[in-house]
């Protein structure tokens, strides 16, 4: 199943529109274009996921050396938490664009002990939450810009994911979307049905580029 080009051209602007369903959508309508694996005729919908979810952040790391270290200590020093409930907070900063793996906090959480930062909290649970030291209190002293910076770091990431992701836009595309995977599977395209989609397509972004 191909689309006919004609004298379209092409759907250079149709093409560009459907890239704009890229990003959590799992790429330009999924891997490998639009009528791709996981595009709208192939597997997922939704397959990109959410860059840093997992313990990671495309681009690059999101803490420099010492930064997760200083900002776990201060969120233990806000309350006492366990591991899950750090991750949970970084997370819920991030508006949930980012969470470390237990891979990172865990080790942190323990050199922190060591340190003698933090300390477990009696409990009768199996679970025990992470509790701020005095000399933990004082490695925060000063220490406020530093923390600042990491903080502003990751709500950025919330931030521009909302500026990028309108929800009237994300459910319009995915209306988008899911239109055409059940035309594609219920009768496929022939070629004078997809120039017609093509056109539609076409003058939405022409829309869409003078607004």
């Amino acid at each position: 199943m191909r689309f006919e080009h004609g004298h379209h051209k092409g759907g250079r602007h149709a093409m560009k529109m459907m890239a704009m369903m890229g990003g959590r959508f799992g790429g330009p309508f999924g891997k490998g274009g639009p009528f791709g694996e996981d595009g709208p005729f192939g597997g997922g919908f939704g397959g990109g996921g959410r860059g840093g979810r997992g313990g990671g952040r495309r681009g690059g790391r999101m803490f420099a050396g010492g930064e997760l270290r200083l900002l776990l200590l201060y969120l233990v020093a806000e309350q006492p938490r366990h591991g899950y409930d750090l991750i949970r907070a970084v997370g819920d900063l991030a508006g949930g664009e980012y969470a470390p793996s237990p891979g990172v906090v865990y080790p942190t959480l323990n050199l922190l002990v060591d340190e003698g930062l933090i300390a477990e909290e009696a409990g009768d649970g199996p679970r025990k939450a992470f509790a701020v030291t005095d000399a933990g209190r004082a490695e925060l002293a000063g220490k406020e810009a530093e923390i600042d910076v990491v903080v502003t770091r990751l709500k950025a990431l919330g931030e521009q994911r909302d500026r990028a992701e309108s929800p009237p836009v994300r459910r319009a595309m995915g209306n988008l979307h899911a239109v055409l995977r059940h035309r594609a599977m219920a009768s496929g395209f022939d070629t004078e049905t997809a120039h017609a989609v093509a056109d539609i397509l076409d003058e939405a972004a022409r829309r869409i580029e003078r607004l």
